[in-house]
């Protein structure tokens, strides 16, 4: 008995180790799963149900089918591509400067038995290696909030959109009752910018401009934090409930514990300890801007390129 435990307890070691050594990503892809983003919660809904569901709300709108030929923007390891795919029939090809992200999405594709319909991409969304008019339909998943220029981005999706169809998206951004006097408010801001590695968070009023700047038609947009019935940050705060343990405080707490005796017994790399407590701090940043209501991180957009 002793000696399976011993021997599961030197597994568990070897796959966090794993984790650390080889990309800090894994923490996050490993807690998250492969769709790393936020979404609506219905009550009682289960969180990977819903977040495939949020995937669909794109696919939907987007009236995608199998003859479309479609960019996914910042795909990451290409979690929502994947589902989109699986549940409209169409091809997918993400874009992703991360190759150790496109190395992961590429087994995860092949895994899923999805290769002949999801393809990435290595490559600047800012500077897209695509030809003008390629795609049928463009969509980004909370991506383009790391773009240091809306402007330039949405641009660059205008130019690989075919003329008469369509770009949908989740934004993240500062609503209307962020309040750029108020000092608290401007902390949590700049908490969520900097835990998250963002340029200056936009308001939605500046995304709105931005694309119109660019030609798009603007056909729908809006906040959809008020159709969750379930606040979208719960999955970062678990309190000191056990439901949701890893982001319990007991949670928090045993982890930064646990880390601290794995980098002083070097089975984690050094800095491991700062770096969780570095996402932490983030998530805390990111609870705070939903309970405030200043930050959404799903301000929908869906626009249309004009017809030459």
């Amino acid at each position: 008995g002793c000696e399976l435990v011993l021997r599961l307890g030197h597994r568990f070691l070897r796959v966090v180790h794993f984790c650390f050594s080889d990309k800090i990503l894994c923490m996050w892809f490993r807690g998250w799963g492969l769709s790393f983003h936020f979404t609506t919660v219905a009550k009682g809904e289960e969180y990977r149900k819903a977040l495939a569901r949020h995937e669909h709300f794109l696919a939907l709108k987007l009236k995608l089918d199998h003859n479309d030929h479609v960019l996914d923007v910042g795909c990451g390891v290409g979690g929502p591509a994947r589902e989109i795919a699986r549940f409209s029939g169409c091809k997918v090809v993400g874009i992703n400067n991360n190759q150790y992200q496109i190395g992961r999405a590429l087994k995860h594709t092949e895994r899923e038995n999805l290769v002949d319909q999801v393809s990435y991409v290595k490559g600047d969304f800012m500077a897209m290696p695509f030809k003008d008019n390629e795609f049928d339909s463009v969509y980004a998943v909370e991506a383009t909030c790391h773009a240091p220029d809306k402007v330039g981005v949405y641009s660059e999706i205008f130019r690989v959109l075919k003329p008469g169809q369509c770009f949908a998206a989740y934004e993240w951004c500062v609503t209307d009752k962020y309040n750029p006097e108020d000092p608290v408010h401007r902390e949590v801001k700049l908490g969520i910018e900097r835990g998250d590695a963002l340029p200056e968070l936009a308001t939605t009023t500046d995304v709105i401009e931005a694309l119109k700047k660019v030609g798009f038609e603007i056909l729908e947009a809006r906040d959809l934090v008020p159709d969750s019935e379930v606040p979208w940050y719960n999955i970062l705060d678990g309190g000191w409930s056990l439901k949701n343990f890893r982001a319990s405080r007991l949670g928090v707490w045993m982890t930064h514990k646990m880390l601290t005796v794995m980098e002083f017994c070097r089975l984690a790399p050094k800095g491991a300890v700062d770096t969780h407590d570095f996402l932490v701090k983030a998530a805390s940043a990111l609870c705070a801007g939903g309970k405030m209501e200043i930050f959404t991180p799903m301000f929908f957009f869906h626009v249309r390129k004009p017809q030459e």
